[in-house]
């Protein structure tokens, strides 16, 4: 028996994904755009159910302003499209790569912000030089050798880069970041935007102080 006001088709995706789930890469690839850190359909979303294992992401080259709940594709921890009347994002197995290298990580964020991307295009990784941009990235934004994304190659040689970092930067492309939530993956990138900004002002007014001491930093947060 279907619930009053729930389709068939809406109880099947929410046995595979908790719907908040969807709502929340819905709301904060939205956000993204809104926010200016990405523009028209670059980027892309996803969270992780925690019960059944599949993810939720962001259909490829999709319109945000357009685009609602049901279009959130579902595939499994290997890529493979499980539910949904769109393809998934291009670069889906980036993030199942990074969901099996890190069982920890339960969202992924991957944004194109101006001020990320400019240290990007002249390959200088971002430096700690606030709290909160520390708090966010965990030390400093390595910044990945130029190549095409999308392959399972991309991916392992990006998590090698990255190693345990919340976030990575993908030269003249991107940003990739992480966290154990969508809302808090979003946060994070945003506040790393926001450092490479305030690092962007500060070389223009002198040389900034890297903040070196990160155990007195997570002591101060």
């Amino acid at each position: 028996m279907i619930e009053c006001g729930i389709t068939k088709k809406e109880l099947i995706v929410n046995n595979l994904i908790n719907p908040t789930i969807l709502e929340d890469v819905l709301h904060f690839a939205q956000r993204a755009s809104t926010d200016g850190l990405v523009s028209m359909a670059q980027g892309n979303v996803s969270g992780r159910d925690p019960n059944t294992g599949y993810i939720a992401i962001t259909p490829h080259e999709f319109p945000y302003d357009d685009m609602k709940v049901s279009d959130i594709v579902i595939v499994n921890i290997e890529g493979e499209k499980i539910s949904g009347n769109l393809d998934p994002s291009f670069e889906t197995p980036v993030h199942c790569a990074v969901y099996r290298s890190r069982p920890e990580v339960m969202a992924i964020v991957h944004t194109e912000p101006p001020y990320v991307n400019a240290f990007g295009a002249v390959h200088i990784e971002i430096q700690p030089i606030t709290t909160t941009l520390y708090k966010a990235a965990g030390g400093p934004i390595p910044v990945m050798p130029y190549r095409r994304s999308g392959s399972l190659e991309f991916a392992n040689e990006m998590l090698k880069i990255m190693g345990g970092r919340n976030a990575i930067v993908w030269a003249n492309h991107g940003m990739l970041v992480v966290g154990p939530s969508v809302e808090v993956a979003y946060h994070r990138s945003v506040a790393i935007e926001q450092g490479a900004y305030t690092l962007f002002l500060a070389s223009q007014l002198g040389k900034p102080k890297i903040l070196k001491d990160f155990t007195a930093v997570l002591e101060e947060i």
